[in-house]
């Protein structure tokens, strides 16, 4: 068995990253979605992640328990370092991550594959104020963000996410193919 792939899923805020991913992992049991640490209390609620205050999200980061980290609307976000282990042992890795930082995650991993999700900017603006974590201006702020452009030379599927939510999971499946055996 060989080595498992990368996959970093981005798009702006809103656009359901984490609902494709949870769509492909009932698909692909076999897929590993990294939980991320981040620096957001754990009430705010939205995707499964792991809450840390930002002096312990520093003392990780020093420690080398992140195989990716950044920092993006005012909070820290970190990749764990175990799917370094994940990835050695033949699974695929799915990751939610941020533009920002596709070029370190390329230069560590080589095969990095992204899958880009976009939206319009009205069902973005729909779905961010139906989750109720952001004021009317943050979302502007975000909608203002969402139209950008991804590094060069990066190996990338685009997916649109504003239709019926069956097509979007169809086209995250047939990016993360070929399916291993």
């Amino acid at each position: 068995m060989g080595a498992g792939r990368l996959f970093a899923v981005v798009g702006p805020s809103g656009v359901g990253k984490d609902t494709l991913m949870a769509q492909a992992k009932a698909h692909r049991p076999d897929l590993h979605l990294a939980r991320r640490v981040i620096t957001r209390p754990a009430e705010a609620g939205g995707e499964a992640f792991d809450s840390v205050a930002p002096a312990q999200f520093e003392r990780m980061r020093a420690a080398g328990a992140f195989a990716l980290s950044w920092r993006a609307h005012g909070l820290h976000y970190g990749i764990p370092a175990g799917i370094d282990a994940v990835l050695a042992g033949g699974r695929d890795v799915v990751f939610n991550g941020s533009r920002g930082v596709l070029a370190d995650a390329a230069a560590r991993y080589p095969g990095l594959r992204v899958i880009h999700v976009t939206a319009c900017p009205q069902v973005l603006a729909q779905r961010l104020a139906g989750r109720g974590r952001e004021s009317a201006a943050q979302i502007e702020a975000r909608l203002a963000r969402a139209d950008y452009a991804l590094p060069r030379g990066m190996d990338v599927t685009t997916i649109a996410n504003d239709g019926a939510l069956e097509g979007a999971v169809a086209a995250v499946l047939a990016a993360l193919q070929p399916a291993r055996r």
